[in-house]
C-alpha cells in the first residue's frame, strides 16, 4: 500500500481492528473499510469475480493493489459465531437458506472446486493424523470417518460459496444484508454450503431448510459436519485457534457419538 492510501484511509480514524491475522491472510477493519491482504493473488482473483457473478448481497469492493484489497462493510451483524448462541431469530436463518438458494440456482462459476478424489485423500491423511498425535480418541475419528463417507459421493455442482461459516452471513432484522469471504467459492456440492452455515448450530438447521427448499439429504449434511471437523482441527491448532473450545469441532465431532 502506498502512504496516500494508507493515509486516506487511516483520516479520521482512531481504531485499527485485526479481524483475524495468520500466516496465510489478514483482514484489518479501518472503519467501515475490511483491507484483507494475501500473498495468494489468485485466492484475492476468486474472490473479486465471484462477488461479481453472485447473485446475492455481497460487499463493494472499493480498490485493489495487491496484495491489498479494500471492501466496504456490510450493514447489519453477523448471523452468530461458532461456540455462542445465535443472537439471530428463526425467520433471519429462514432468510440465510433462501440466500443460498439462490446462490446455488444460480450459473455455475468457470472454475471447478477441488476434486472428492482430493478431498478422501486429506481425509485420510487427517484421521491418521488426530490418531496418531492422539489429538482425539481412535474411536471418536473411526465413526465420524464412517459417518463421512457419505458426503463424498458424486452431486451435481452448484455455485458454492465454499466457506459459508456463520460468521460470514450478515444480518438486519429478519433480512440478509451481505455474504462475505468469496475466496473458497467455486463449483461444489451445495450441501457443504448447508452444513458449514449450521456447524454448530444444529438447531437452525430445519430454519435454514424452510428458506432454502426441503429438498435435502440431511444424512449428507450431517456428513459435511464430520468431514468438515475432522479437516479443520489441525489447521485450526497449527494457526492458534482452539477447537477444544465449547461448541465448536470437538464438540461438532462428540455430538455424531
Amino acid at each position: 500500500m502506498t502512504p496516500v492510501i494508507v493515509s486516506a484511509i487511516l483520516a479520521g480514524v482512531d481504531k485499527v481492528e485485526v479481524v483475524v491475522a495468520h500466516d496465510e491472510r489478514a483482514t484489518l477493519r479501518v472503519g467501515d473499510v475490511f483491507l484483507k491482504i494475501d500473498a495468494d493473488q489468485a485466492r484475492i482473483d476468486v474472490e473479486v469475480e465471484a462477488m461479481a457473478l453472485a447473485p446475492i448481497p455481497t460487499p463493494e469492493v472499493l480498490w485493489r493493489k495487491p496484495p491489498v484489497l479494500a471492501i466496504a462493510a456490510v450493514r447489519g451483524t453477523a448471523l452468530g459465531r461458532l461456540g455462542e448462541p445465535s443472537p439471530a431469530s428463526p425467520a433471519a436463518w429462514a432468510a440465510a437458506g433462501a440466500a443460498v438458494r439462490k446462490l446455488h440456482d444460480a450459473p455455475l462459476p468457470p472454475w471447478p472446486g477441488r476434486s472428492l478424489d482430493t478431498v478422501a485423500a486429506d481425509l485420510e491423511r487427517e484421521c491418521e493424523w488426530l490418531v496418531t498425535n492422539s489429538v482425539l480418541p481412535a474411536d471418536l475419528v473411526t465413526r465420524n470417518r464412517q459417518i463421512a463417507v457419505a458426503a463424498l459421493k458424486p452431486r451435481p455442482p452448484v455455485f458454492a460459496h465454499g466457506d459459508l461459516q456463520i460468521t460470514h452471513v450478515f444480518v438486519e432484522g429478519d433480512e440478509v444484508t451481505g455474504v462475505i469471504d468469496w475466496s473458497e467459492a467455486c463449483q461444489g456440492d451445495g450441501l457443504y454450503d448447508l452444513a458449514s452455515l449450521t456447524l454448530g448450530h444444529e438447531e437452525h438447521l430445519d430454519d435454514v431448510l424452510a428458506g432454502y427448499g426441503t429438498d435435502v439429504d440431511v444424512d449428507v449434511v450431517h456428513a459435511w459436519w464430520s468431514l468438515r471437523s475432522l479437516l479443520a482441527v489441525r489447521w485450526l491448532v497449527e494457526h492458534g485457534f482452539d477447537p477444544s473450545s465449547p461448541g465448536c469441532e470437538f464438540d461438532v465431532l462428540r455430538a455424531r457419538m
